[in-house]
């Protein structure tokens, strides 16, 4: 991670117009921490683009707000 801060930094002091690839991400946490240091794009295998989609509290809070939507009467 320390190397695309690096890069990105070095592209704007200079104003280089290019895109930073973040390649092999093999977790999510890793996504986010190139995305916040300036990366442009990355590669990643199918399954750790799905897990970006889940969180314990995303799958919580829609299973209350699918029993919440069964108590409305329309």
């Amino acid at each position: 991670m320390e190397l695309i801060s690096e890069i990105r930094e070095i592209y704007d002091n200079y104003c280089l117009q290019t895109e930073i690839l973040a390649a092999s991400i093999r977790h999510p946490i890793h996504f986010k921490e190139s995305a916040l240091r300036g990366a442009d794009c990355a590669t990643l295998p199918y399954s750790t683009f799905l897990s970006l989609f889940k969180h314990p509290l995303t799958d919580s809070g829609l299973q209350k707000f699918m029993e919440d939507a069964k108590t409305i009467i329309w």
